[in-house]
């Protein structure tokens, strides 16, 4: 979904003792292509607590065992790694005007599930090159105007304002279906998350509060 040189900075772990990260490429799912992926692994079907974080933890290993790196995860903490601030730094991805992550492949129908830290610096053609936000050519933004309680008013989040009304019986629509705010975006509507995915994603939300 991303990638960048990192800098010392960014005080990452070293891959293996002497042996310091020359590139971290961000990885996660975007659309609704994943969710049959996830729900026909064996952490969805298991019963126990955290599916998506325990197959996060299987894949992303995974991935970074094969590399020859190490792999972050978006949960490891406190402190936790600064994802979002990764996300800007490969150019593709800025700070929509409801605050959640815009990318410019996949509009806000994406999420990082882990990053990988490895050992050889991209090559020409990946190096970031930044990418104007989408947001910049909506003049209308209906984003902003969308969520039943204003959660987005004046350039803030209203974070309790928001989790009142998707836990009271008038916030149906958002529990079952996502966000309104994020529903209206216009950019990459093709990708907006189904009704399952987007209620396990949401639900999760509201555990986290």
């Amino acid at each position: 979904m991303g990638e960048f040189l990192p800098d010392e900075g960014d005080r990452l772990p070293d891959i293996a003792p002497g042996n310091s990260a020359r590139r971290i490429v961000l990885a996660g799912n975007a659309g609704p292509e994943f969710w049959p992926v996830f729900v026909s692994s064996p952490e969805n079907r298991d019963g126990r607590p955290d599916p998506l974080d325990r197959w996060s933890r299987r894949v992303g290993a995974a991935c970074a065992k094969e590399l020859g790196g190490r792999v972050v995860f978006p949960f490891d903490g406190p402190p936790f790694p600064p994802f979002l601030a990764w996300a800007a730094r490969t150019g593709r991805v800025h700070v929509s005007p409801i605050s959640m992550a815009i990318h410019a492949d996949f509009g806000l129908w994406h999420a990082y599930r882990f990053a990988l830290l490895l050992p050889d610096p991209p090559t020409r053609k990946y190096i970031p090159k930044v990418i104007l936000s989408p947001c910049s050519d909506c003049p209308d933004q209906p984003c902003l105007s969308a969520c039943p309680v204003e959660a987005f008013d004046a350039g803030r989040y209203d974070v309790n304002a928001c989790v009142d009304h998707v836990r009271s019986p008038v916030g149906t629509a958002c529990r079952s279906a996502g966000c309104a705010a994020r529903r209206a975006c216009p950019f990459q509507k093709e990708r907006v998350y189904e009704p399952i995915p987007a209620s396990f994603h949401m639900n999760a939300f509201l555990r986290s509060r």
